[in-house]
């Protein structure tokens, strides 16, 4: 049996393990993706191990997220950052040249190569056939240092694809299927890898769509191959050169398997307040809007805004909606310019903001109260879009467009209008005048630190016995954007631990913060349900909770990422043996763990006494040897320190 495009990317990159399903690899990283909003932790922790240079084939960071600039806090980011890259060897994408994704897919991704971003929407480059994950940014500062990433090797997932899409139905429409089949949880442990002859109707950027919100299945990453339609991609962006083939052998296999008809599906759309919660356009055709929102990772495109604008040419959109139109790059913004369709918006009473990724993380573009709100964004997990009470549904941008023309939820499909066709008759022109190289050398580059810029905490080894209340019991599929919330008011504080510390579980319970601040001995653990962590890379979600005193995570599941990032900081992620035993523990409950050193380092089962009830049952945990060194020392950059020292 031949060998699938996911297996040939592990191979020509392994450098430890076996790939054998569920075993531990280690993968060389040839590339680096940072954003801001995790960059500035990212660029700190690699002052911390002090190495001078990065050692990757390319690095790159973004300021794509903390755009807004009310006060001095993002201002003084965005320049720390700019000197980060010239010292450390790294490209700069300065504020305003758009969402890091598109981008990077266009101007630095080459088949073939491995990519490891700090933003759990990294695996969008795997529509040019890359190995492209995310991962906490500690993991990614490791990459940049020259280390490999390790991961669980995946099971893959093969994708049959046939037909062509119908009108109307545009990419968005396919991995919402994928989340109706699937859940949020369907892929994880798992690459999605696309395959079949329906592939020759999907584009370059129609792929990235679907690779992007791969991440909300759970999924490890998803592959495309490097065929001849990546080349015509590369070659409209001026980078021919740097195309190579990468396609599955005739007769690859998958460990999974499905198929989808392109020719049969209909326009869907994901209900509040799960990407996995999807149901088709016309079961909920009919609803009030206050907002259509078009823009973001997930449907980054030219054709993604040529569309609704030539759907809204000489009409106006609803007196009731807010049409925000979010650039995902200030190429394609000057692109939209020059074709006159950045004119059709406007005209049509479209809102255009920066490029970036403004509202899709909370950063201005908030809906109203209780209102509902159509995104093209890949994720509507509550109170993310800023607005505590939110209603956000995710689409396309034909059913986001067709909507703010009626004012309703509506099926593209019974608007009074044929399906535009764009095809761009021009080559697209390209702009790169914001992207910055580094110089040769970072010798004498000074770090630009404004007050807001803190030092890494130093966090302690695992004492033998860990006691402590719970302060938490949660349900299932619980978001980093609960854990750790992002939004105008929290993101500026990503390089201030403590502050940000103030905000963790907010979402959750507004006076969580004081209760952790009040307890005596500043440490408590958290029960959760299935798929615990679900969602961003943001390693706040488990450095910042680490701050406050968290040392225990007891849940049914936990998503791959946050998994991890608890790990890196020395939180210790157990497992229910007998998943009844989490409904006999109350938040409230103290429990203790005894002999832990011992018995991480002896086997995989932590027995917890319930001191409240005075019971006790059993945890496992999944950690490998070099994690368990990381528990001991009480994280990754403590072992990194030593290592060094």
């Amino acid at each position: 049996m031949g060998e699938n495009v996911a297996r040939k990317l592990i191979e020509s990159h392994l450098v430890g393990g076996k790939m054998a399903v569920g075993e531990e690899i280690a993968l060389t990283i040839d590339q680096t993706l940072t954003q801001d909003a995790t960059g500035t932790m990212v660029m700190l922790e690699f002052e911390a191990m002090q190495v001078p240079r990065v050692k990757t084939k390319l690095s790159a960071q973004y300021v794509d997220h903390n755009l807004l600039q009310t006060d001095f806090k993002n201002a003084d980011d965005h320049l720390f950052l700019m000197s980060a890259c010239k010292k450390f060897g790294v490209w700069y994408s300065r504020p305003g040249n758009g969402v890091s994704h598109p981008v990077h897919m266009e101007r630095f991704g080459i088949p073939g190569q491995t990519l490891l971003g700090s933003d759990s929407h990294t695996p969008a480059a795997g529509a040019l056939g890359m190995l492209a994950m995310g991962a906490g940014g500690l993991e990614v500062a490791m990459a940049m240092a020259g280390e490999p990433i390790y991961i669980r090797m995946p099971e893959v997932m093969g994708v049959r694809m046939t037909g062509a899409l119908p009108d109307w139905v545009s990419a968005k429409d396919v991995i919402l299927e994928m989340l109706r089949r699937y859940g949020v949880g369907g892929g994880v442990g798992k690459i999605i890898e696309y395959h079949g002859p329906g592939l020759d109707n999907l584009s370059a950027m129609d792929r990235h769509v679907i690779a992007n919100m791969g991440t909300e299945m759970g999924a490890t990453t998803t592959v495309f191959p490097s065929d001849e339609t990546v080349r015509r991609f590369l070659m409209g962006q001026g980078r021919e050169p740097d195309w190579s083939p990468v396609e599955a052998d005739s007769d690859a296999g998958y460990d999974v398997h499905d198929d989808i008809d392109l020719s049969s599906l209909e326009p869907l759309i994901a209900l509040p307040s799960s990407p996995g919660n999807v149901v088709p356009v016309r079961e909920v055709a009919g609803r009030e809007i206050f907002q259509a929102y078009i823009g973001s990772s997930a449907n980054p495109g030219l054709r993604d805004f040529a569309i609704p604008a030539l759907m809204v040419e000489g009409r106006t959109v609803n007196e009731r909606v807010s049409f925000d139109i979010n650039p995902t790059s200030r190429q394609m913004l000057e692109n939209l310019a020059d074709s006159g369709l950045l004119a059709n918006l406007v005209r049509a009473g479209a809102r255009i903001h920066q490029a970036g990724c403004g509202g899709c993380i909370g950063m201005g573009q908030a809906p109203a109260t209780g209102k509902i709100s159509l995104r093209t964004v890949p994720r509507n997990f509550p109170g993310r879009s800023g607005t505590k009470e939110d209603s956000v549904y995710l689409c396309s941008p034909e059913t986001a467009a067709a909507s703010a023309l009626t004012g309703v939820i509506t099926d593209p499909r019974t608007l009074d209008m044929a399906c535009p066709m764009f095809i761009p008759d021009t080559p697209i022109q390209i702009n790169t005048k914001m992207l910055l190289a580094p110089p040769a050398s970072g010798n004498g580059v000074e770090l630009e630190k404004g007050p807001n810029i803190k030092p890494l905490p130093v966090f302690d080894p695992l004492p033998d016995t860990l006691e402590g209340p719970v302060l938490l019991k949660l349900g299932d599929d619980i978001s980093t954007d609960e854990i750790m919330p992002a939004g105008a008011d929290v993101l500026p504080y990503r390089s201030n631990i403590p502050e940000i510390s103030k905000f963790v579980f907010s979402r959750l319970e507004e006076r969580f913060f004081e209760r952790a601040a009040r307890l005596p001995e500043k440490r408590f653990m958290v029960v959760g349900g299935n798929n615990y962590g679900q969602g961003s890379s943001r390693e706040h979600a488990a450095l910042a909770p680490r701050y406050m005193g968290l040392r225990i995570v007891i849940a049914k599941s936990f998503a791959r990422i946050h998994w991890q990032n608890l790990v890196n900081f020395g939180i210790l992620p157990l497992t229910f043996i007998d998943p009844s035993d989490s409904e006999r523990v109350d938040q409230g409950d103290r429990l203790e763990a005894g002999d832990l050193r011992n018995k991480l380092v002896q086997g995989n089962r932590i027995r917890i006494t319930n001191l409240t009830k005075g019971r006790s049952f059993e945890a496992r945990h999944a950690l490998t040897d070099r994690q368990i060194k990381m528990i001991l020392n009480g994280s990754l950059i403590n072992v990194v320190r030593r290592k060094h020292a």
